[in-house]
């Protein structure tokens, strides 16, 4: 698959076969993360990848999460939502990218842009295994639990987490902004 085609193609997936994705598939997916770009070339990343009961109280801290974001919602949405984040749309794994807390705020940001960069590689990797994603910043509404539930230390900082899965949907592309609305040239 063309690079191009990849960018284009990456959808985020919100339905989920529950079929697990073998290991070795996971591998490839991060390793491809890992070979992102990184401040100082520190490749300050890391991580976690969840499934099992594990898995399930993430999903219970999601639901807790999204009854945050979904307070205006009618009932049939809102029960459809925490449903949903319950089981993280169906998906056998989660994956969850970390980055070293820094307290030179500078720092900071670079190692948060340098988890990004991995995480894009990371999601556009499982496009090209046939895999969906998608970039979920809803459960870090409470990360406290996530971080209870992971054992995550306090120098750690939670960046993102994915589902990771086959995905069980077809999703379709939003229109994308005009490129002159986003691009200035200057001489």
């Amino acid at each position: 698959m063309e690079f191009y085609d990849v960018v284009k193609k990456r959808r985020s997936i919100r339905k989920y076969k529950t079929e697990a994705v073998p290991r070795d598939v996971i591998l490839k997916v991060l390793d491809a993360a890992c070979w992102a770009p990184s401040g100082g070339n520190q490749q300050q990343w890391e991580f976690i990848v969840v499934s099992g009961s594990k898995k399930e109280q993430l999903g219970e801290s999601y639901a807790k999460a999204m009854e945050k974001m979904v307070p205006d919602w009618t009932e049939e949405q809102r029960k459809k939502a925490m449903v949903n984040a319950r089981n993280f749309n169906w998906a056998p794994h989660v994956i969850v990218a970390l980055t070293l807390k820094a307290d030179d705020p500078f720092v900071q940001k670079m190692h948060v842009e340098s988890v990004s960069a991995a995480f894009e590689n990371l999601l556009l990797a499982a496009c090209v295994e046939g895999l969906g994603t998608c970039w979920a910043m809803g459960p870090l509404l409470e990360e406290e639990m996530v971080r209870n539930i992971l054992g995550i230390p306090s120098d750690k900082e939670v960046v993102a987490l994915t589902p990771l899965g086959y995905p069980d949907m077809e999703a379709t592309a939003p229109v994308r902004k005009d490129l002159d609305s986003k691009v200035t040239w200057m001489e």
